[in-house]
């Protein structure tokens, strides 16, 4: 067959103009990538965050688009109606790319597909602790930002230090000065809402009770009724036949004990650290330490509360958006926001400044976080809440033996369960 040279020569050059033109695709390529490793970015980022971050933020964004190339716009949004939306405003290009999540919303979203995976940079800034707030089903969805745990707050003028045992503060209660006026035989000494299952768990969890067997994964093995927590709630219950009947109001009993607190009428509360500064702007002259040690001996085990950054799985660069929370969390940037917020770091080697920096709230949170136990992350702990919401009730208001309050609540949580999931 006789080959026709004018088309050969033709197609020769065509093939050499696509071959320049790939090549330039490549040096466009290359210009787009970041400055981070030459990973490839969209080049832009969209933060969104409640107000209280805003300023702390954007003071961050110049040095990272600095240092990755990735152009970023901040915006404010509610946290949890961030989170609510997500999974419709993720698919219809309108989520952020990166938010704040507490940790307990972390595991369910990531299970449920609409956040990025992450994985931990290898610099020692995270304990396994750490790293099991963010972890589900063996992935990981975040970037551990704040600790949170609950504390003793005690007030200085009333008594000299903190109680170290529930002992101390039974003796308390038997003090003149904490007796209840309107109400006979009623103490204000040390308070706690136990009514509240978030504070209660430390309790029942010191003395032997679980929420979900195999770490807070397996929801088939509910341990609120266990022989342990039973007596976890009776004696929480002496507590209460203790105290003023307003503790058994469920809507007002956390508002009663910061009265009681910042007007002098008790010594010592179970509270978080959000409400140092409230008590400070009472003029409270307040200390605060570890919760003290349980009848048992055993120490109060509260949930290892805190937040993490995530990356939507709908983001327009996951990449950069993952650049963003190793920045976020890096051990300069949760200097920072120790400084400029108070908030307890999660980056271990922060961590370590600030507790060695002398501050007795940050140095009682580090401690406690030290015994908690981290919230299940997975969506039968939704469950949990509502099956939980009076259990403490029943059985203080004497409505209830505690080991029918305990068994009522694990039935209608495994009732629940089975229904939804």
């Amino acid at each position: 067959m006789k080959l026709n040279w004018k088309k050969l020569a033709f197609a020769a050059i065509l093939a050499s103009l696509l071959v320049l033109a790939a090549c330039g695709g490549d040096d466009k390529e290359k210009d787009s990538k970041s400055a981070d490793g030459g990973k490839e970015t969209a080049g832009t980022l969209e933060i969104g965050v409640e107000a209280g971050y805003i300023d702390y933020v954007k003071e961050l964004v110049p040095g990272f688009e600095e240092e990755t190339g990735i152009k970023v716009t901040v915006t404010e949004r509610d946290l949890f109606e961030t989170l609510e939306a997500l999974p419709l405003d993720g698919p219809a290009g309108i989520a952020p790319d990166v938010m704040i999540a507490p940790y307990d919303r972390v595991g369910n979203l990531g299970q449920q597909g609409h956040l990025a995976e992450y994985t931990f940079p290898e610099d020692g800034r995270y304990d396994d602790l750490d790293k099991q707030q963010v972890t589900i089903d063996g992935k990981t969805y975040g970037a551990p930002f704040v600790i949170e745990s609950l504390i003793l707050y005690y007030n200085k003028d009333l008594i000299d230090q903190a109680p170290e045992t529930f002992e101390e503060l039974e003796a308390l209660a038997e003090d003149d000065r904490f007796a209840f006026e309107s109400e006979e035989g009623r103490s204000t000494a040390f308070l706690a809402n136990w009514l509240d299952f978030y504070s209660t768990y430390g309790l029942l969890s010191a003395y032997g009770g679980y929420v979900f067997g195999s770490d807070g994964t397996d929801p088939s093995d509910i341990g609120l009724n266990t022989e342990g927590a039973i007596e976890g709630i009776e004696y929480a219950t002496e507590w209460f036949n203790k105290w003023p009947q307003g503790m058994l109001d469920s809507t007002t009993a956390g508002n009663f004990i910061d009265e009681q607190f910042t007007t002098g009428k008790a010594a010592a509360i179970i509270g978080g650290p959000w409400s140092a500064s409230n008590y400070k702007d009472a003029g409270v002259n307040y200390g605060v330490s570890m919760i003290p040690t349980l009848p048992n001996g055993e120490e109060y085990q509260p949930f290892a509360g805190g937040k993490a950054w995530i990356a939507s799985n709908y983001a327009k660069d996951k990449d950069a958006a993952k650049q963003w929370l190793d920045y976020v969390t890096n051990q300069e940037n949760q200097q920072k926001l120790y400084d400029d917020k108070g908030e307890v770091p999660a980056n271990q080697l922060t961590r370590v400044t600030v507790a060695e920096a002398g501050d007795e709230l940050t140095a009682a949170v580090i401690n406690q976080y030290n015994t908690a136990i981290p919230m299940p992350n997975i969506p039968q702990m939704a469950e949990v809440w509502t099956g939980a919401a009076t259990l403490m009730f029943d059985a203080a208001s004497g409505n209830k033996t505690a080991e029918e309050a305990a068994n009522d609540a694990v039935n209608v949580i495994s009732e629940n369960i089975s229904q939804k999931y």
